[in-house]
């Protein structure tokens, strides 16, 4: 991509941010009036949800593309431009789950402990269930940058400040940041939904484990935990797993660091010789090798600047009234001052960050002012939480899985190159995260 498109979103053309915009609208829309669809798997099941169909759709816009129309057809850019809309559009996603949060404070302060030691699950659940896996399937050092997170960008940039991105470890974790991206939210969706219906698990566990640290991750597991819960306790598991997600965001950060990362090395030397297959290393070979252009394209975003920050904000606003009419029968203009304060709480938010110098990350900042507007002792907290409820955080969860899809298309050719074991085991570190969190938290749940 140009230096042009590094720049902020002035030089972005306003032929794409057009198409991008219209088409995220629409494709919300649809997906809202198509609606939940329930599967039977057997002892469970799973609920495709309206967030799904529009990753969905989004993806196969991309990857059909070049037979699209004109208006249809997506360029590179234009996917960047997506990738970038939703890196902006999660906050408000953020802001909502920070007003759950702080009118929940005391409640979240009695389940404490399950909260500070779920995180065990983020730093271990990995390694447990992805390294195994990984090695017998004959993953060499890749294991070790594919399972000591998520593979969200603290991952990326902790790999490779420690290893580089075109060391073995750099490719593994290019291939969970890839998984992720591509199938990381469908994945988890499915997989949360299925665990939720088997009732193993109280729903409150499930939804810190829902709380993984990656935005659009963490929503689609709340939404499919949500969808088989009553009203009020899907309101629990949605501030539950945003208090998880904030202390995966920020402390978890430090802990893969010092924690997470050395222990997957030392798995990796203690188990290898055990049960390692002799396979050569993705590195080593040629055809499922990974260059480092590869690697920039994968994970880059054009910056955006306030204009575009905010006409995104606006833009996902209308598309959470839509949704929340379509889906829960909430009159637009009745939502309206609920979306606005939502808004605000982002806008305040990032002004901070700026202001401050990026010394901590913006989800911080918007989080801890939204979670201040709830707050029982802030006045008129209570009217503002009157007024942000009637905007129920499943319609914002639709529009942020929009642009995901629209945004998918680029990395497929990376993403096919890394090969289908890789593949696996990244979604086996996903799963490890999400089951190891939540059952932690049961053992401290029922006291809640």
């Amino acid at each position: 991509m140009s230096a042009a498109n590094h720049r902020e979103g002035s030089s972005l053309p306003v032929g794409d941010i057009a198409q991008i915009f219209i088409l995220a609208l629409i494709i919300a829309t649809l997906s809202e009036w198509l609606g939940p669809l329930p599967i039977e798997l057997g002892v469970g099941k799973v609920v495709l949800l309206p967030m799904i169909w529009a990753l969905l759709i989004g993806l196969t816009l991309g990857l059909l593309a070049k037979r699209m129309p004109g208006p249809l057809k997506l360029s590179l850019q234009s996917q960047h431009l997506a990738a970038a809309i939703l890196s902006s559009a999660l906050f408000l996603f953020i802001a909502k789950l920070g007003l759950l949060v702080g009118g929940s404070l005391p409640k979240l302060a009695e389940a404490g402990w399950a909260l500070a030691f779920q995180e065990v699950g983020n730093l271990v659940g990995c390694i447990l269930l992805g390294m195994p896996v990984a090695l017998l399937l004959g993953i060499k050092r890749e294991a070790i940058g594919a399972t000591f997170s998520i593979g969200r960008e603290p991952g990326l940039a902790i790999i490779g400040e420690r290893f580089g991105m075109d060391s073995p470890e750099g490719r593994g974790v290019l291939a969970e940041y890839i998984t992720g991206t591509l199938i990381g939210a469908i994945f988890i969706s499915i997989f949360a939904g299925f665990v939720t219906s088997l009732d193993i698990f109280h729903p409150l566990a499930l939804a810190m484990g829902a709380g993984v640290g990656s935005g659009s991750m963490t929503a689609a597991a709340v939404g499919a935990i949500a969808a088989q819960q009553t009203p009020e306790v899907a309101q629990d598991v949605a501030t539950f797993a945003a208090a998880a997600n904030l202390i995966a965001t920020t402390v978890g950060t430090y802990l893969t660091l010092f924690i997470s990362l050395p222990l997957a090395v030392y798995a990796y030397r203690i188990l290898e010789p055990l049960i390692g297959r002799d396979r050569k290393s993705v590195g080593e070979d040629p055809d499922a090798a990974i260059d480092r252009d590869d690697a920039v394209t994968a994970v880059h975003t054009p910056n955006l600047g306030i204009g575009m920050r905010i006409s995104s904000w606006a833009l996902v606003g209308l598309m959470v009234l839509i949704g929340n009419r379509i889906g829960f029968d909430v009159p637009m203009m009745e939502a309206l001052p609920g979306v606005v304060i939502i808004i605000l709480a982002v806008l305040v938010g990032d002004m901070i960050y700026y202001a401050t110098k990026r010394k901590l990350p913006a989800v911080c900042w918007i989080s801890l002012i939204a979670m201040a507007m709830t707050f029982p002792m802030t006045p008129y907290s209570a009217e503002v939480a009157a007024l942000t409820g009637k905007v129920n955080f499943l319609a914002l969860i639709t529009p942020m899985l929009t642009f995901a899809g629209l945004s998918l298309a680029k990395d497929v050719p990376a993403f096919r190159r890394l090969g289908w074991r890789i593949v696996v085991v990244s979604l086996l570190a996903n799963a490890g995260v999400f089951l190891a969190a939540a059952a932690i938290a049961q053992f401290f749940v029922h006291t809640l």
